[in-house]
């Protein structure tokens, strides 16, 4: 499974939710980062709202922090 990690490079929250999935991406999902400042829609529509984690069909999964159940969850829909 890919998600996506919506946020911003100079963004203290955005930094620690990438690292947390990171540190357990291996094996389970595969996670593509994406500047919503060099994104002129994406800007527009998430603004200081992030990070926001989506699945692959762009479903929300969390925003501003990790929310570990679900992630869990969404993962499992496709195992």
């Amino acid at each position: 499974m890919k998600l996506k990690l919506y946020g911003r490079a100079y963004c203290s929250l955005c930094t620690q939710m990438q690292a947390q999935l990171l540190a357990q991406a291996a094996g389970r999902f595969e996670l593509e980062w994406i500047d919503i400042d060099d994104i002129d829609e994406l800007e527009a529509k998430y603004g200081e709202w992030v990070p926001v984690l989506l699945d692959s069909d762009g479903v929300e999964i969390c925003h501003y922090h990790l929310d570990q159940q679900a992630l869990d969850a969404s993962l499992a829909k496709i195992s």
